[in-house]
């Protein structure tokens, strides 16, 4: 006889597969539709480019399509220069095509007509795809200038985490931003910590998608005392623990003692056999990079020391600084 909980369980499977099959479909025709989109703009980009045609053309097209085909959507004047534009941004870039096409249109549109360079391009075009973004997030992410604290501000790891987790780098940020908590300037540990909980959903989103929540105030017992670490979490690809330490002011070298500290009661307590060493993550309202260069270069734990911010960065001075920094290196390069 078949038990109530093991036919919910079989009813659970049923549904998971329903989902996953019109999952399947849904990417089957967007991926069809990028496909023809690009196809379009291929054909509408080689008959301008060879004066065949002139931008009155396109717009007769539009017209055309209009009158012929009444219950064809999105293929107005406008959406058909996107569709050449689309074609000639990525035409001689082979490595990203198919990336295009796991991605929406709208998705792609916003990569389209945000980015400034062929680079910033890839990497929201890999990013999104990662993170499985809303069109939401995705404007987000422009907003907060990933793209630009990315190049310029790598992540701030020590040794230990090279070694033990080398694709790290393409895990953990420089700095995050918590805009979304609407923190006042004179906001306490406390303050910051229960935003985080009440906002939880979108400091996953800012984390990144292969973060998982354990914990808050995670109890650590070492000998007789009791501990409790801000926050903890599991990272799916990393295939480990991360701690995250709270400090609204600066980073001072000492903090790292303490991490170091709960990182050891992790791995020795709580870690399970599978898994690999934890990581630690010291988030501070600020630092000074040469000061936390010096404190990790001989630390033996894998931690890293990164920065919160309560409001949206100068994307403008980002943008100006990214500028002198390609100009520097290609200078370099010569």
């Amino acid at each position: 006889m078949i038990t109530p909980n093991a036919q919910q369980s079989d009813f659970t499977e049923v549904v998971q597969l329903i989902e996953a099959a019109r999952q399947e479909s849904y990417q089957a025709v967007n991926t069809n539709l990028i496909k023809l989109y690009w196809q379009i703009g291929a054909y509408i980009s080689a008959k301008l480019s060879t004066a065949q045609w002139g931008d009155a053309v396109v717009n007769q097209l539009a017209n055309h399509l209009a009158l012929t085909q009444p219950n064809l959507k999105g293929f107005t004047r406008r959406n058909l220069f996107r569709m050449r534009q689309f074609y000639e941004a990525y035409a001689q870039n082979k490595k990203v095509s198919a990336l295009l096409t796991q991605l929406p249109w709208t998705h792609n549109l916003i990569i389209l007509s945000q980015s400034k360079r062929p680079e910033e391009r890839e990497f929201y075009l890999k990013i999104a795809t990662q993170e499985k973004w809303s069109s939401r997030e995705l404007e987000r992410q422009f907003k907060t200038a990933l793209f630009e604290r990315s190049i310029l501000s790598p992540a701030k790891m020590s040794p230990a985490v090279t070694q033990t987790h080398p694709e790290a780098f393409n895990v953990f940020k420089d700095s995050y931003l918590v805009e979304f908590l609407g923190l006042p300037d004179d906001h306490s540990e406390a303050d910051l910590h229960q935003g985080l909980l009440a906002r939880l959903k979108h400091f996953l989103l800012e984390l990144g998608r292969d973060f998982c929540f354990i914990g808050s105030e995670y109890p650590l017992q070492v000998g007789k005392q009791d501990f409790a670490l801000d926050l903890l979490f599991f990272h799916r690809g990393l295939n480990a623990l991360v701690a995250i330490e709270l400090k609204v002011g600066r980073f001072e070298p000492e903090h790292l003692g303490k991490l170091s500290f709960y990182l050891e009661a992790l791995d020795r307590d709580h870690k399970k056999p599978h898994e690999n060493p934890a990581i630690g993550v010291l988030l501070c309202a600020s630092k000074d990079d040469e000061v936390v260069e010096y404190a990790l270069s001989r630390s033996l734990s894998p931690a890293l020391i990164a920065e919160y911010q309560t409001q949206l960065p100068d994307k403008k001075l980002l943008q100006a600084k990214l500028h002198e920094f390609y100009t520097l290196n290609s200078s370099a390069g010569e």
